[in-house]
């Protein structure tokens, strides 16, 4: 009788090749427990703060119903294709390449009404079949929730962590849990939390006020043993230049957000 193998308990049972053209060293997904949080501003900002500190980064945008990136960057242009796969477009200021199913879509506010089996799919064609090249970082921005989409980043990709983003909300506190525990049971590591609108400033008098409450990030963190990376205000420059597609142009606090990340990730 032929001795049966132990079931693998490897999280990447499931990994899915990198294209043939493509070597993307490092993977990290931005996830949520619920929308509103600023998820996709924070994959923005950290794709630009990596790209001025000199990295080759990339965003694969797998909110394929919500898609918000292509907005931000100011992106309309449509992707193209060529006979070894589909090309991101480029952001205009820092040349970031960005896959967005709105960048395939003939009008940017077209509904995608697709099943959970299909959204999968396209996600993981975009790690596959996009022509992304050589990258350090490839930041991949997720739907809210614990749905398919995460799902399929979770075990195609090969993921270096997740950053995940919440805000002072207890609502928001209390979903994100399902995110670290989502994260937790396929054993995917977490790099660290990202409490954004964590306060606001008095444009008169500089004096910093909680806008949502008290920060609760650093005892969620606390609490999930996980790191606080940063705690960003709700900044009103920010919201103006994301509606007008400027979003490279701003600049995070100084936080140490990107040494912080990358030192995470070397200690995995």
């Amino acid at each position: 009788m032929t001795e049966q193998a132990e079931p693998s308990s490897h999280p990447f049972d499931f990994q899915v090749p990198q294209g043939p053209l493509n070597n993307i060293k490092h993977v990290i997904a931005v996830m949520s427990g619920k929308g509103g949080v600023g998820k996709s501003s924070v994959t923005g900002l950290l794709a630009a703060s990596f790209a001025r500190a000199g990295y080759k980064v990339g965003i694969l945008d797998a909110d394929i119903t919500g898609p918000s990136i292509p907005k931000m960057f100011g992106l309309r242009e449509r992707a193209a294709a060529s006979e070894h796969g589909l090309l991101p477009v480029k952001s205009k200021v820092l040349g970031i390449p960005v896959m967005s199913i709105n960048l395939l879509l003939e009008r940017e506010e077209d509904p995608v009404i697709w099943r959970g089996p299909i959204i999968a799919g396209v996600v993981k064609q975009f790690w596959q079949d996009v022509v992304w090249g050589e990258l350090d970082y490839l930041f991949v921005d997720l739907p809210p929730g614990t749905g398919d989409a995460p799902l399929t980043v979770m075990q195609s990709l090969p993921l270096d962590g997740l950053v995940v983003v919440s805000s002072p909300q207890e609502l928001a506190v209390m979903v994100v849990k399902k995110a670290v525990n989502m994260a937790a049971m396929l054993r995917i590591p977490i790099l660290g939390l990202v409490e954004n609108m964590s306060y606001g400033v008095c444009p008169h008098c500089q004096e910093k006020f909680a806008l949502f409450g008290p920060s609760r990030g650093q005892a969620v963190a606390d609490a999930l043993q996980i790191p606080l990376l940063a705690s960003l205000p709700l900044d009103p420059a920010l919201a103006a230049l994301c509606d007008e597609g400027r979003i490279e142009e701003y600049e995070l606090p100084e936080t140490g957000l990107v040494e912080s990340i990358k030192a995470r990730i070397e200690e995995k």
